[in-house]
Protein backbone atom coordinates (compact mmCIF):
# COMPACT_ATOMS: atom_id res chain seq x y z
CA UNK A 1 0.00 0.00 0.00
CA UNK A 2 1.37 3.43 -0.96
CA UNK A 3 0.63 6.90 0.39
CA UNK A 4 1.21 10.38 -1.03
CA UNK A 5 4.59 11.91 -0.33
CA UNK A 6 3.60 15.58 -0.52
CA UNK A 7 2.85 15.78 3.24
CA UNK A 8 5.37 13.18 4.42
CA UNK A 9 8.03 15.65 5.54
CA UNK A 10 5.81 17.87 7.65
CA UNK A 11 6.96 18.39 11.22
CA UNK A 12 4.56 17.49 14.00
CA UNK A 13 1.89 20.17 14.43
CA UNK A 14 2.48 22.81 17.09
CA UNK A 15 0.28 21.38 19.83
CA UNK A 16 1.59 17.78 19.80
CA UNK A 17 5.12 19.24 19.77
CA UNK A 18 4.30 21.43 22.76
CA UNK A 19 2.83 18.53 24.71
CA UNK A 20 5.91 16.44 23.98
CA UNK A 21 8.12 19.29 25.23
CA UNK A 22 6.24 20.14 28.43
CA UNK A 23 3.96 17.38 29.64
CA UNK A 24 6.65 15.14 31.11
CA UNK A 25 7.45 17.93 33.59
CA UNK A 26 5.48 19.22 36.55
CA UNK A 27 4.54 22.92 36.43
CA UNK A 28 6.49 25.20 38.74
CA UNK A 29 3.36 26.97 39.95
CA UNK A 30 -0.37 27.16 39.42
CA UNK A 31 -0.67 26.65 35.64
CA UNK A 32 -1.39 29.66 33.44
CA UNK A 33 -2.08 28.75 29.81
CA UNK A 34 -1.00 31.45 27.35
CA UNK A 35 -0.49 29.27 24.28
CA UNK A 36 -3.49 29.02 22.00
CA UNK A 37 -5.25 32.07 20.59
CA UNK A 38 -8.69 30.97 21.74
CA UNK A 39 -10.69 34.04 22.82
CA UNK A 40 -12.14 33.83 26.32
CA UNK A 41 -14.13 37.07 26.44
CA UNK A 42 -17.91 36.74 26.37
CA UNK A 43 -19.54 36.36 22.99
CA UNK A 44 -22.60 38.54 22.19
CA UNK A 45 -25.47 37.91 24.60
CA UNK A 46 -28.02 37.56 21.78
CA UNK A 47 -26.33 34.50 20.23
CA UNK A 48 -28.31 31.82 22.18
CA UNK A 49 -31.60 33.53 21.35
CA UNK A 50 -30.86 33.65 17.62
CA UNK A 51 -29.63 30.07 17.62
CA UNK A 52 -32.71 28.81 19.46
CA UNK A 53 -35.02 30.65 17.07
CA UNK A 54 -33.39 29.01 14.06
CA UNK A 55 -32.61 25.54 15.42
CA UNK A 56 -35.22 23.90 13.18
CA UNK A 57 -33.08 24.85 10.20
CA UNK A 58 -30.66 22.09 11.15
CA UNK A 59 -33.14 19.93 9.25
CA UNK A 60 -32.26 21.72 6.00
CA UNK A 61 -29.21 21.55 3.79
CA UNK A 62 -27.42 24.90 4.12
CA UNK A 63 -27.11 27.43 1.33
CA UNK A 64 -23.79 26.87 -0.41
CA UNK A 65 -22.52 30.43 -0.68
CA UNK A 66 -24.32 31.87 2.36
CA UNK A 67 -27.87 33.07 2.84
CA UNK A 68 -28.87 36.30 1.09
CA UNK A 69 -29.27 37.88 4.51
CA UNK A 70 -25.78 36.79 5.59
CA UNK A 71 -24.15 38.02 2.39
CA UNK A 72 -25.98 41.34 2.81
CA UNK A 73 -24.76 41.63 6.42
CA UNK A 74 -21.16 40.90 5.36
CA UNK A 75 -21.34 43.45 2.53
CA UNK A 76 -22.77 46.00 4.94
CA UNK A 77 -19.96 45.37 7.40
CA UNK A 78 -17.30 45.70 4.71
CA UNK A 79 -18.83 48.96 3.51
CA UNK A 80 -18.93 50.40 7.01
CA UNK A 81 -15.49 49.18 8.02
CA UNK A 82 -13.51 49.93 4.85
CA UNK A 83 -15.66 52.40 2.90
CA UNK A 84 -15.76 50.05 -0.10
CA UNK A 85 -18.73 49.01 -2.21
CA UNK A 86 -18.96 45.21 -2.20
CA UNK A 87 -21.86 43.31 -3.76
CA UNK A 88 -23.04 39.80 -2.74
CA UNK A 89 -21.54 38.19 -5.85
CA UNK A 90 -18.12 39.13 -4.44
CA UNK A 91 -18.55 37.31 -1.11
CA UNK A 92 -18.91 33.73 0.14
CA UNK A 93 -19.52 32.52 3.70
CA UNK A 94 -16.91 30.13 5.09
CA UNK A 95 -17.01 27.24 7.51
CA UNK A 96 -14.08 28.83 9.33
CA UNK A 97 -11.41 30.84 7.54
CA UNK A 98 -8.90 27.98 7.64
CA UNK A 99 -11.21 26.22 5.16
CA UNK A 100 -11.19 29.32 2.97
CA UNK A 101 -7.44 29.89 3.12
CA UNK A 102 -6.97 26.31 1.91
CA UNK A 103 -9.80 25.92 -0.57
CA UNK A 104 -9.29 29.29 -2.25
CA UNK A 105 -5.85 28.05 -3.28
CA UNK A 106 -7.39 24.83 -4.56
CA UNK A 107 -9.89 26.82 -6.61
CA UNK A 108 -7.64 29.59 -7.92
CA UNK A 109 -4.05 28.32 -8.21
CA UNK A 110 -3.08 27.33 -11.78
CA UNK A 111 -1.20 24.07 -12.35
CA UNK A 112 1.76 25.83 -13.98
CA UNK A 113 3.05 29.38 -14.36
CA UNK A 114 4.96 30.39 -17.49
CA UNK A 115 5.47 26.70 -18.21
CA UNK A 116 7.16 26.08 -14.86
CA UNK A 117 6.30 24.74 -11.41
CA UNK A 118 4.35 27.48 -9.63
CA UNK A 119 5.40 29.21 -6.42
CA UNK A 120 3.27 30.18 -3.41
CA UNK A 121 4.79 32.88 -1.19
CA UNK A 122 4.19 32.97 2.55
CA UNK A 123 5.60 34.86 5.50
CA UNK A 124 7.88 33.05 7.92
CA UNK A 125 6.65 32.53 10.67
CA UNK A 126 3.15 31.80 9.43
CA UNK A 127 -0.27 30.22 10.00
CA UNK A 128 0.45 26.63 9.04
CA UNK A 129 -2.44 26.15 6.60
CA UNK A 130 -0.66 28.43 4.11
CA UNK A 131 2.08 25.84 3.56
CA UNK A 132 -0.36 22.94 3.32
CA UNK A 133 -2.35 24.81 0.68
CA UNK A 134 0.84 25.38 -1.32
CA UNK A 135 1.76 21.69 -1.23
CA UNK A 136 -1.79 20.65 -2.10
CA UNK A 137 -1.75 22.63 -5.35
CA UNK A 138 1.65 21.16 -6.26
CA UNK A 139 3.38 24.50 -5.84
CA UNK A 140 6.75 25.28 -4.33
CA UNK A 141 6.25 27.07 -1.00
CA UNK A 142 8.73 29.95 -0.69
CA UNK A 143 8.92 31.21 2.88
CA UNK A 144 10.07 34.80 3.30
CA UNK A 145 11.37 35.90 6.73
CA UNK A 146 9.18 38.40 8.58
CA UNK A 147 11.67 39.72 11.13
CA UNK A 148 12.32 42.84 13.17
CA UNK A 149 14.53 44.07 10.33
CA UNK A 150 11.57 43.93 7.90
CA UNK A 151 9.02 45.33 10.36
CA UNK A 152 7.76 41.79 11.04
CA UNK A 153 6.19 41.69 7.57
CA UNK A 154 7.70 39.77 4.64
CA UNK A 155 9.74 41.74 2.11
CA UNK A 156 8.38 40.05 -1.01
CA UNK A 157 9.89 42.75 -3.24
CA UNK A 158 13.36 41.47 -2.32
CA UNK A 159 12.76 38.18 -4.14
CA UNK A 160 14.28 37.46 -7.52
CA UNK A 161 12.29 37.90 -10.72
CA UNK A 162 12.67 34.18 -11.35
CA UNK A 163 10.66 33.41 -8.21
CA UNK A 164 8.16 36.23 -8.65
CA UNK A 165 7.46 35.28 -12.27
CA UNK A 166 6.53 31.78 -11.09
CA UNK A 167 4.39 33.03 -8.20
CA UNK A 168 0.65 32.36 -8.37
CA UNK A 169 -0.41 33.21 -4.81
CA UNK A 170 1.09 35.34 -2.06
CA UNK A 171 -0.20 34.98 1.52
CA UNK A 172 -0.05 37.98 3.83
CA UNK A 173 -1.45 38.22 7.36
CA UNK A 174 -2.22 41.73 8.64
CA UNK A 175 -2.46 42.22 11.58
CA UNK A 176 0.22 39.57 11.66
CA UNK A 177 0.01 36.35 13.64
CA UNK A 178 2.18 36.10 15.71
CA UNK A 179 3.93 39.49 15.69
CA UNK A 180 1.00 41.95 15.67
CA UNK A 181 2.52 44.04 12.84
CA UNK A 182 0.16 45.93 10.53
CA UNK A 183 0.60 46.55 6.81
CA UNK A 184 0.21 50.27 6.09
CA UNK A 185 -0.87 51.98 2.88
CA UNK A 186 2.68 52.06 1.50
CA UNK A 187 3.17 48.35 2.13
CA UNK A 188 -0.13 47.48 0.46
CA UNK A 189 0.60 49.71 -2.52
CA UNK A 190 4.03 48.10 -3.03
CA UNK A 191 2.64 44.58 -2.72
CA UNK A 192 -0.24 45.26 -5.13
CA UNK A 193 2.16 46.79 -7.65
CA UNK A 194 4.40 43.71 -7.33
CA UNK A 195 1.41 41.40 -7.85
CA UNK A 196 0.32 43.32 -10.94
CA UNK A 197 3.83 43.34 -12.40
CA UNK A 198 4.35 39.60 -11.91
CA UNK A 199 0.68 38.54 -12.22
CA UNK A 200 -0.13 36.78 -8.96
CA UNK A 201 -3.00 36.95 -6.47
CA UNK A 202 -2.73 38.27 -2.91
CA UNK A 203 -4.45 36.19 -0.24
CA UNK A 204 -4.96 38.60 2.68
CA UNK A 205 -5.65 36.93 6.03
CA UNK A 206 -7.28 39.69 8.10
CA UNK A 207 -8.77 37.65 10.94
CA UNK A 208 -7.27 39.95 13.62
CA UNK A 209 -8.40 43.19 11.98
CA UNK A 210 -10.78 44.25 14.76
CA UNK A 211 -8.35 43.93 17.68
CA UNK A 212 -6.09 46.96 17.63
CA UNK A 213 -4.71 49.72 19.83
CA UNK A 214 -5.84 53.04 18.36
CA UNK A 215 -6.06 53.09 14.57
CA UNK A 216 -8.12 50.53 12.61
CA UNK A 217 -5.73 48.53 10.41
CA UNK A 218 -6.01 49.18 6.70
CA UNK A 219 -7.48 46.29 4.74
CA UNK A 220 -6.62 44.84 1.35
CA UNK A 221 -9.98 45.82 -0.17
CA UNK A 222 -9.34 49.37 1.00
CA UNK A 223 -5.94 49.26 -0.67
CA UNK A 224 -7.49 47.93 -3.88
CA UNK A 225 -9.89 50.88 -3.94
CA UNK A 226 -7.06 53.35 -3.28
CA UNK A 227 -4.79 51.96 -6.00
CA UNK A 228 -7.54 51.32 -8.54
CA UNK A 229 -6.33 47.79 -9.27
CA UNK A 230 -8.53 44.92 -10.41
CA UNK A 231 -10.41 43.50 -7.38
CA UNK A 232 -9.67 39.99 -8.71
CA UNK A 233 -6.06 40.64 -7.70
CA UNK A 234 -6.87 40.34 -3.97
CA UNK A 235 -8.71 37.64 -1.99
CA UNK A 236 -9.58 38.66 1.57
CA UNK A 237 -10.47 36.44 4.55
CA UNK A 238 -12.28 37.46 7.73
CA UNK A 239 -13.62 35.60 10.75
CA UNK A 240 -15.95 35.92 13.72
CA UNK A 241 -13.58 33.89 15.92
CA UNK A 242 -11.48 36.81 17.16
CA UNK A 243 -13.75 39.78 16.36
CA UNK A 244 -16.72 38.33 18.24
CA UNK A 245 -15.21 35.64 20.52
CA UNK A 246 -16.92 32.84 18.60
CA UNK A 247 -14.15 30.41 17.57
CA UNK A 248 -16.50 27.44 17.90
CA UNK A 249 -19.01 28.96 15.49
CA UNK A 250 -16.53 28.33 12.64
CA UNK A 251 -17.88 31.27 10.71
CA UNK A 252 -16.05 33.61 8.39
CA UNK A 253 -16.08 34.82 4.81
CA UNK A 254 -13.97 35.32 1.72
CA UNK A 255 -14.30 38.42 -0.48
CA UNK A 256 -12.74 39.19 -3.85
CA UNK A 257 -13.76 39.97 -7.41
CA UNK A 258 -16.83 38.18 -8.83
CA UNK A 259 -14.82 35.81 -11.04
CA UNK A 260 -12.66 34.57 -8.15
CA UNK A 261 -15.72 34.07 -5.97
CA UNK A 262 -17.49 32.19 -8.77
CA UNK A 263 -14.57 29.75 -8.95
CA UNK A 264 -14.46 29.33 -5.16
CA UNK A 265 -18.21 28.76 -5.01
CA UNK A 266 -17.95 26.16 -7.78
CA UNK A 267 -15.43 24.13 -5.80
CA UNK A 268 -17.57 24.46 -2.67
CA UNK A 269 -20.58 23.11 -4.60
CA UNK A 270 -18.68 19.89 -5.31
CA UNK A 271 -16.37 19.40 -2.36
CA UNK A 272 -17.10 21.92 0.38
CA UNK A 273 -18.94 21.92 3.70
CA UNK A 274 -21.26 24.94 3.88
CA UNK A 275 -21.97 26.60 7.21
CA UNK A 276 -25.17 25.12 8.79
CA UNK A 277 -28.17 27.43 8.47
CA UNK A 278 -28.64 28.14 12.22
CA UNK A 279 -25.00 29.23 12.36
CA UNK A 280 -25.56 31.40 9.30
CA UNK A 281 -28.49 33.06 11.12
CA UNK A 282 -26.28 33.77 14.12
CA UNK A 283 -23.59 35.14 11.81
CA UNK A 284 -26.08 37.46 10.10
CA UNK A 285 -26.83 39.09 13.43
CA UNK A 286 -23.23 39.15 14.69
CA UNK A 287 -21.81 40.86 11.57
CA UNK A 288 -24.52 43.49 11.95
CA UNK A 289 -23.60 44.43 15.53
CA UNK A 290 -20.59 46.55 16.51
CA UNK A 291 -21.27 47.24 20.18
CA UNK A 292 -19.82 43.94 21.36
CA UNK A 293 -16.76 44.47 19.14
CA UNK A 294 -16.03 47.81 20.75
CA UNK A 295 -16.28 46.27 24.23
CA UNK A 296 -14.08 43.35 23.19
CA UNK A 297 -11.44 45.74 21.88
CA UNK A 298 -11.56 47.73 25.14
CA UNK A 299 -10.79 44.59 27.14
CA UNK A 300 -7.80 43.81 24.93
CA UNK A 301 -6.59 47.39 25.17
CA UNK A 302 -6.51 47.03 28.95
CA UNK A 303 -4.30 43.97 28.59
CA UNK A 304 -2.05 45.73 26.05
CA UNK A 305 -1.57 48.49 28.62
CA UNK A 306 -0.86 45.95 31.38
CA UNK A 307 1.75 44.24 29.20
CA UNK A 308 3.42 47.56 28.41
CA UNK A 309 3.64 48.38 32.12
CA UNK A 310 4.95 44.94 33.12
CA UNK A 311 7.65 44.91 30.43
CA UNK A 312 8.48 48.64 30.64
CA UNK A 313 12.00 47.93 31.88
CA UNK A 314 12.76 45.27 29.26
CA UNK A 315 14.70 46.86 26.40
CA UNK A 316 13.94 44.04 23.97
CA UNK A 317 10.17 44.31 24.48
CA UNK A 318 8.12 45.53 21.52
CA UNK A 319 4.46 46.38 22.02
CA UNK A 320 2.22 44.96 19.26
CA UNK A 321 0.18 47.24 17.03
CA UNK A 322 -2.76 44.82 16.85
CA UNK A 323 -3.87 41.24 17.37
CA UNK A 324 -3.73 39.63 20.81
CA UNK A 325 -0.28 38.07 20.97
CA UNK A 326 3.05 39.17 22.39
CA UNK A 327 6.08 38.09 20.35
CA UNK A 328 8.75 38.12 23.00
CA UNK A 329 12.46 37.74 22.13
CA UNK A 330 14.42 34.95 23.85
CA UNK A 331 17.67 33.12 23.14
CA UNK A 332 16.02 29.79 22.35
CA UNK A 333 12.24 29.43 22.07
CA UNK A 334 11.97 25.80 23.22
CA UNK A 335 14.38 26.30 26.12
CA UNK A 336 12.50 29.42 27.23
CA UNK A 337 9.10 27.69 27.02
CA UNK A 338 10.38 24.72 29.02
CA UNK A 339 11.96 26.97 31.68
CA UNK A 340 8.75 28.97 32.06
CA UNK A 341 6.72 25.80 32.56
CA UNK A 342 9.13 24.13 34.98
CA UNK A 343 9.91 27.27 37.01
CA UNK A 344 6.67 29.25 36.90
CA UNK A 345 3.87 27.05 35.53
CA UNK A 346 3.33 29.35 32.53
CA UNK A 347 2.60 27.67 29.24
CA UNK A 348 3.63 29.54 26.05
CA UNK A 349 4.28 28.53 22.46
CA UNK A 350 7.86 28.38 21.11
CA UNK A 351 8.15 30.59 18.06
CA UNK A 352 10.00 27.82 16.21
CA UNK A 353 6.71 25.88 16.08
CA UNK A 354 5.27 28.59 13.80
CA UNK A 355 8.23 28.90 11.42
CA UNK A 356 10.63 26.92 9.26
CA UNK A 357 14.44 27.13 9.10
CA UNK A 358 16.01 28.70 6.03
CA UNK A 359 19.65 29.27 5.01
CA UNK A 360 19.86 32.39 7.19
CA UNK A 361 18.38 30.68 10.26
CA UNK A 362 14.96 30.17 11.80
CA UNK A 363 13.05 33.47 12.23
CA UNK A 364 10.83 32.02 14.96
CA UNK A 365 13.44 30.27 17.09
CA UNK A 366 14.36 33.43 19.01
CA UNK A 367 10.81 34.22 20.18
CA UNK A 368 7.93 32.90 22.25
CA UNK A 369 4.29 33.64 21.43
CA UNK A 370 2.16 34.69 24.37
CA UNK A 371 -1.63 34.88 24.00
CA UNK A 372 -3.46 37.65 25.88
CA UNK A 373 -6.86 35.94 25.73
CA UNK A 374 -7.46 35.09 29.39
CA UNK A 375 -9.14 37.53 31.81
CA UNK A 376 -7.05 40.55 32.74
CA UNK A 377 -6.00 39.37 36.20
CA UNK A 378 -4.87 35.96 34.95
CA UNK A 379 -3.08 37.57 32.01
CA UNK A 380 -1.25 39.98 34.32
CA UNK A 381 -0.23 37.14 36.61
CA UNK A 382 1.19 35.17 33.70
CA UNK A 383 3.03 38.17 32.24
CA UNK A 384 4.62 39.01 35.59
CA UNK A 385 5.88 35.44 35.89
CA UNK A 386 7.32 35.60 32.37
CA UNK A 387 9.11 38.86 33.17
CA UNK A 388 10.50 37.54 36.45
CA UNK A 389 11.61 34.24 34.92
CA UNK A 390 13.14 35.42 31.64
CA UNK A 391 13.94 39.12 31.88
CA UNK A 392 15.23 39.85 35.40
Amino acid sequence: MTYPERFSNLPAYAWPRLRALLDAHDPGGEPVNMTIGEPQHAFPSFVPEVLAASVQEFSKYPTNEGSPQLLAAICGWLTGRYSVDVTPDRVMALNGTREGLYNAAMALAPETKNGQKPVVLLPNPFYQVYAIAALSVNAEPVMVPATAETGHLPDYASLSSDILDRTTICYICSPANPQGAVADAAYWAQLIALAEKHDFKIFADECYSEIYRDTPPMGALEAVADTGCDPERVVVFHSLSKRSNLPGLRSGFVASGPRNIKEIRQLRAYAGAPLPMPLQRVSERVWSDESHVIENRRLYQEKFDAADAIFAGVNSYSSPEAGFFLWLPVEDSEAAALKLWKDKGVRVLPGAYLSRPDPSGDPGSGYIRVALVAPKEETQRGLERIRDCLYT
